[in-house]
């Protein structure tokens, strides 16, 4: 595509986003003088796209009233972007929808796109690699996600049916807050009035989904993604597990994030008890380094010990006894390849 062919669909892209443009302002997005200006809009006149010029103080150029925007048009940058998009979504995780409508999507861009263009895009998907196998979750519903969607942002009340992992059915109403995209899978978050609390529901898992009549208020300060990572670090599992870890919040985090972990500081006099027991060493800022708690819960243990030692801050296990037998395990194992010669 020619500079000034692009300048002139740029130009189009600009009036079409509505209102009034001034002479001032399209010469400065395009990077040319008003008088070159002018003629971009003369060629989109040519094109019987209907430019009109507005005069005054606040004067400048708009497409006229109810004019019907042409087709899609895509610069290659744009069109290389969309389709790589796709490709990637594809190998390496759910996409929105279907696997089929983003292989359709992306055959259809690919017979429009110049052969040029194509031929580009073409080898760079030949020579595309990924580092991890790709997503195997279940894509959520078009037609879910569009409900969903539609009563987060109007606050409608929801009524859904969901299928949990054990394979139990059951409706439920929803007072959706938000949607959530965390590690390849969909979640939607909110309140269900039935039984006065905050539930979280993974897309796939809904089946259906109706807007129901009425409005809800949002909870001031709902953080939808908060609420996601903190159920997944406060879920029933097998193992309930309580640590008392020295550094700062950041360290804790890089080895416990929040959908694993709860990081709750302890009060200033159990701190310095704790300090009295144990003096850790620390590279830290002494002033941002104290004792916090963490909790979690977890299917099995023998994740933590590694976790633990990498996270290299001065640590005590509250609970359970079997995780202290699995670090001094660890620990002994260290050791011992460590006196090896």
């Amino acid at each position: 595509m020619s500079r000034p062919t692009g300048r002139v669909l740029t130009l189009l892209e600009l009036l079409q986003s509505g209102g009034t443009r001034t002479m001032t302002e399209l010469a400065d997005r395009l990077g040319v003088d008003p008088r070159t200006v002018r003629r971009y809009v003369d060629h989109l006149i040519d094109l019987d796209v209907p430019v009109e010029a507005v005069r005054g103080r606040y004067g400048g150029y708009r497409l006229a009233p109810g004019y019907r925007l042409p087709p899609l048009m895509l610069s290659d940058d744009e069109a290389l972007a969309v389709s790589l998009g796709l490709a990637v979504a594809r190998r390496s995780g759910p996409a929105v929808t279907t696997a089929t409508a983003s292989e359709t999507a992306a055959a259809k861009i690919r017979r429009v796109l110049p052969e040029r263009l194509a031929r580009r895009l073409d080898a760079v998907l030949e020579s595309l690699a990924f580092t991890a196998p790709p997503g195997d979750f279940a894509a959520p519903d078009a037609a879910v996600l569009l409900a969903v969607a539609d009563a987060v942002r109007h606050r409608r009340p929801l009524s859904i049916r969901y299928t949990d992992r054990r394979g139990r059915r059951s409706e439920r109403t929803l007072h959706p807050y938000g949607l959530v995209a965390h590690s390849g899978r969909w979640y939607v978050t909110g309140a269900d009035p039935g039984i006065g609390e905050d539930r979280t529901f993974r897309l796939d898992g809904i089946t259906d989904a109706r807007i129901l009549p009425g409005s809800f208020e949002a909870p001031d300060g709902a953080d939808p993604a908060r609420r996601v990572l903190t159920g997944f670090a406060t879920a029933v599992y097998r193992h309930e597990v309580t640590l008392r870890v020295h550094g700062t919040i950041e360290e804790i985090r890089a080895r416990l994030p929040a959908h694993i972990a709860t990081v709750q500081e302890q009060e200033q006099e159990q701190e310095q008890e704790q300090e009295q027991e144990q003096e850790p060493a620390t590279d830290a800022d002494p002033a941002a380094a104290r004792w916090f708690r963490v909790e979690l819960r977890a299917e099995r243990l023998d994740w933590l010990p590694g976790v633990l030692a990498a996270l290299d801050r001065p640590f005590v296990i509250e609970r359970p006894d079997e995780l202290r037998d699995l670090v001094t395990a660890l620990a002994d194992r260290l050791a011992a390849g460590a006196r090896r010669t």
